[in-house]
């Protein structure tokens, strides 16, 4: 599960228990001990990318399915 922060950057989040926390040398959820998959740190490391294309771009637009920033009206 990948969760976004309030800088827009991507974490990585327990499949099982939703927690942020993983030890990172055994692969798995400090909460809950469930193993990272191979799939969750592929689909991780894609958004890292992405995420990181957009900060070098300048400004970071909106990823699919976010509402875009509201401008306000003068």
């Amino acid at each position: 599960m990948i969760f976004r922060n309030p800088a827009g950057a991507p974490e990585l989040a327990c499949d099982e228990c939703g927690c942020r926390w993983y030890d990172r040398m055994r692969g798995a959820c400090y909460e809950c001990g469930a193993a990272v998959s191979a799939e969750a740190r592929a689909e991780f490391e894609r958004a890292l990318q992405a995420f990181g294309a957009r900060q070098a771009e300048g400004a970071a637009p909106p990823e699919a399915g976010e509402a875009a920033p509201q401008q306000a009206a003068t």
